[in-house]
């Protein structure tokens, strides 16, 4: 299997998530979705406009600079 690489606020969201020792099973727990769809979002395959609002809280960034990177 090929392995994709990350979009911008992919990069942001694995940054922020390796400085808290979070995994994206945790992050996708703590806000209701399933570690895929975080995956999906990593990778640019889903924008997860509604997921953003509650990854940018999860993880501590600023919400603008999150929706900037996507």
């Amino acid at each position: 299997m090929k392995k994709r690489k990350l979009s911008p606020v992919g990069i942001l969201i694995k940054k922020r998530l390796i400085e808290l020792g979070k995994t994206q099973y945790e992050l996708a727990t703590e806000i209701g979705t399933s570690s895929n769809y975080i995956y999906l979002i990593m990778i640019g395959e889903r924008s997860g406009k509604s997921y953003l609002p509650k990854i940018a809280r999860a993880l501590g960034i600023d919400l603008d600079q999150l929706k900037r990177s996507a």
